[in-house]
């Protein structure tokens, strides 16, 4: 009995000391084992627990607590979790005193706090004022935001009320959830940043732009300053350098130095104010003031690169082009360019783009433009290109396309070549000639229709007869049958074309092909025939080659097809040699094409359609050849390949265009050489020997040769040279042409360009090229000389200095004539 009374006393007096506790502690545990020594000024909870604030604002969770009530300090060892549900954070760490008079958290290690669920500091030997609501450390620290946005500094001092935080040799990393491409980098000495507003200001500044924001992945745009600042939407930083080159330790090939460089988020420009562009720190080029658009504006009006020109025709120019955007489909390039021998270009690139079309116009009016014998005048202009999706219901694609092209003088293009560069290729005409169009395209899965009218205007013809109209025209294609042995395909076209001013020739083709499938032997012989129908509905007038009245024809040509593959196989390579026939015969005659230039090589031969004409040529003849081929096993690329063919007739046929000697009864003797074994070797030789085995009439050699740097994975050198002579009834030209380049490391190279007509002893041109380049800028020394002559046009020789600020702008200047 007496023993109960003693547990009793002992039970009662621990309920009284924990329950003192926690009204003179301000704490309350929650602990499955304790230990109280020291008088009871010493408490120990073991083996995991809660303490609390007797208000419960604060909670704290660990394996050991130690709280000494004198001097009012806890401790928490083990997997400590501090949670502040006022304030909002959760702080994590393995070792914590907390200074209950002062309102100080002390950490040991690693910690970790997240506050708000936004911002997760991570530091070590941290000091958490509960007070003051700061947090700071003089270790490293990181804050990772919910904006993915990563803050690394040597010392932090953070304030949770204010969300700022002042540290010292800071970087701060964008979108880092990204590849190293996307992600944006940012030094700063030292500097007070707002987490909430992203506002700043800092001492030594180093910004990293993402390496691929001009599309070159080598690049590293940056701007460095002494001191910056962001305010709302404006980001400033002062004395400041900008460069978009790799970074290689050295000064930078060029960069931009100004005053202060500011950026706008909401107007997204960014504004040099007094820059000098510099070129290895060299100043070459200052400017009062300068802006451009931010890089992530994709359509943004303004002024765009401006360009500098020089020919020996016009003189020096400066393009300035302005973009303006009138709507959010429609927008405007002007693009007026100067001259310094009193010519001025106004031209100006419309576009819209709608959900189912597009439209594109290139327009201007050149005025003070001379040419030699003539008085100054003015020039218009006027390029245009519509394409619509019709979308139609019946068919898989449906399109309506639309082209006008017209200038004032016949020499526009050529003479203003420079000026017309950055004109859009889909409109942009050939030089030779102007086309307006409109053409149809329907395609149902069954047939193909395309149809519409053309009109040609040739540059260099004379006025009278420079015309050509081909209204309409129209082409029909339509698989009619198909079995596991025959297909039956069927296809029309037809035109109307006007040209040289009174010759109009109308003529409708309709064709049937019957085609085979391939038949083996067993001795491997391999087989097919082909029955081709055509009918030719034609009327001419002035044409010599076609009636006045209407005029129906029927053509049928029957062609037979037999070669025997016979292939031996290596370790690396395989041979097939191929022995080649086939026998056509066309019963009827063919019109008069004796006097066409038609070319035909041993890679060609063996087309049906070989002479490119309306008909077949007619009568019989056997076309014979010999495919020999060695291919690598490992790699299609290369191969050494040979061919040889011929033509038989048993009479001649004087219809058949002479150039290409299958009029006679032997045709001359074709032949095809490609060799592409090897990585520094490329070669072509093309070549046709009369039927007298005694004149080649045709000598056609390609040769190119490259050598690797296999150190520096670089081609070292590159030579593409070509040779083309006609002898005979083929032709009669004596041309060869050479493109040369030399790279003497990844910075420097040489190039060259000719091109001769040997049977005129003529030079075309000449190209030489030095040029020296990195990933940011490219400087040369280009020298042009061509012989070229057409009316206003006349030959020339210019020493050019090129230089380009990749991605600014390109600048080329005549050194002299």
């Amino acid at each position: 009995m007496r023993n109960n009374k003693i547990i009793y006393l002992i039970i009662f007096y621990l309920f009284f000391s924990f329950n003192y506790l926690k009204a003179n502690e301000q704490f309350s545990f929650d602990v499955t084992k304790v230990e109280i020594s020291d008088n009871g000024n010493l408490f120990k909870g073991l083996n995991r627990g809660i303490a609390k604030t007797n208000n419960e604002q604060l909670i704290i969770i660990a394996d050991f607590f130690e709280y000494n009530k004198i001097t009012n300090i806890l401790i928490a060892k083990g997997n400590v979790i501090l949670e502040d549900k006022v304030k909002n954070y959760i702080l994590e760490t393995n070792h914590l005193t907390y200074f209950k008079t002062k309102e100080k958290v002390l950490s040991k290690d690693k910690t970790k706090i997240l506050i708000e669920s936004k911002y997760n500091i991570k530091s070590s030997d941290l000091e958490l004022d509960r007070i003051e609501n700061i947090i700071t450390s003089n270790k490293k620290s990181i804050i990772l935001d919910d904006d993915y946005s990563k803050y690394e500094t040597d010392i932090l001092h953070y304030s949770i009320d204010k969300k700022l935080f002042r540290g010292s040799n800071i970087l701060i990393s964008t979108n880092i959830n990204k590849d190293n491409n996307e992600k944006e980098f940012y030094n700063f000495e030292k500097g007070i940043f707002n987490l909430e507003e992203k506002d700043f200001i800092a001492a030594e500044t180093k910004i990293h732009v993402k390496k691929n924001i001009f599309d070159q992945s080598e690049n590293d745009p940056r701007i460095l300053g002494v001191y910056s600042k962001k305010q709302g939407v404006v980001t400033t930083v002062n004395k400041a350098i900008f460069t978009s080159c790799k970074q290689t330790g050295n000064c930078p090939p060029w960069s931009i130095k100004a005053e202060t460089i500011k950026h706008d988020q909401d107007k997204k420009d960014i504004i040099y104010e007094n820059p000098i562009l510099q070129v290895y720190d060299f100043p070459v080029f200052y400017f009062p003031k300068f802006s451009h658009p931010d890089p992530t504006v994709i359509r943004r009006g303004g002024f765009l690169q401006p360009q500098l020109n020089n020919s020996n025709l016009t003189g020096s120019s400066l393009l300035i082009p302005y973009f303006h955007v009138l709507s959010e489909n429609r927008d405007f390039t002007f693009k007026p360019s100067i001259f310094d021998s009193n010519i001025y270009m106004y031209q100006g690139e419309y576009r819209q783009e709608n959900e189912n079309s597009k439209f594109i116009a290139d327009l201007g009016v050149t005025k003070g433009y001379q040419a030699p014998g003539e008085k100054r005048n003015s020039i218009g202009h006027l390029f245009a290109k519509f394409t619509s999706d019709l979308k139609l219901d019946d068919f898989v694609s449906s399109s309506l396309d639309m082209s006008f092209q017209k200038s004032t003088k016949d020499t526009f293009l050529k003479v203003f070549e420079p000026n017309l560069i950055n004109m859009n290729q889909k409109i942009k005409p050939n030089a030779n000639q102007l086309k307006s169009d409109v053409n149809l395209y329907l395609d149902n899965g069954n047939f193909n229709l395309n149809s519409g009218f053309v009109a040609y205007e040739n540059l260099n013809g004379l006025s009278s007869d420079r015309y050509q109209y081909v209204l309409p025209y129209y082409n029909f294609s339509r698989q009619l049958y198909q079995n596991t042995l025959l297909n039956f395909n069927f296809s029309s076209s037809g035109n109307n074309n006007l040209k040289e001013t009174n010759k109009l020739e109308s003529t409708i083709s309709n064709n049937l092909d019957i085609n085979s499938i391939d038949f083996f032997s067993k001795t491997g012989l391999k087989s097919n025939f082909q029955l081709y129908f055509k009918n030719l509905n034609s009327v001419g007038k002035n044409i010599n080659t076609l009636k006045s009245s209407p005029d129906v024809q029927l053509y049928n040509i029957v062609n037979l097809e037999t070669s025997l593959p016979l292939i031996k196989y290596s370790d690396n390579f395989s041979d097939t040699i191929t022995p080649r026939m086939s026998f056509r015969i066309n019963p009827a005659d063919m019109n008069d094409a004796s006097s066409s230039n038609r070319t035909i090589d041993a890679n060609n031969i063996f087309d049906i359609d070989r002479l490119a004409l309306s008909d077949f040529e007619q009568g019989k003849s056997l076309t014979l050849g010999l495919d020999y081929k060695k291919e690598s096993i490992e790699n299609i690329n290369k191969y050494f390949e040979f061919k040889l063919a011929g033509v038989l007739r048993d009479v001649d046929q004087k219809n058949i265009p002479t150039s290409s000697s299958l009029n006679q009864t032997a045709s001359n003797l074709f032949g095809a050489i490609n060799y592409s074994l090897s990585d520094n070797i490329d070669f072509g030789y093309d070549f046709a020997v009369d039927n007298d085995f005694n004149t080649l009439e045709r000598n056609s050699l390609r040769l190119g040769l490259s050598f690797m740097d296999t150190e520096n994975n670089q081609n070292k050198f590159n030579t593409n040279f070509s040779y083309t002579e006609t002898n005979g009834k083929i032709g009669d030209t004596n041309i060869w042409s050479n493109s040369t380049t030399f790279n003497f490391d990844e910075n420097n190279l040489i190039t060259f360009e000719t091109r001769r007509n040997r049977k005129i002893n003529f030079t075309e041109y000449y190209n030489l090229v030095y040029e020296y380049k990195n990933d940011c800028l490219v400087a040369g020394i280009k020298f042009n000389k061509s012989f070229y002559q057409d009316r206003d046009l006349k030959p020339k020789e210019e020493l050019l200095l090129t230089i380009t600020f990749f991605p600014i702008t390109q600048y080329d200047q005549k050194i002299n004539d």
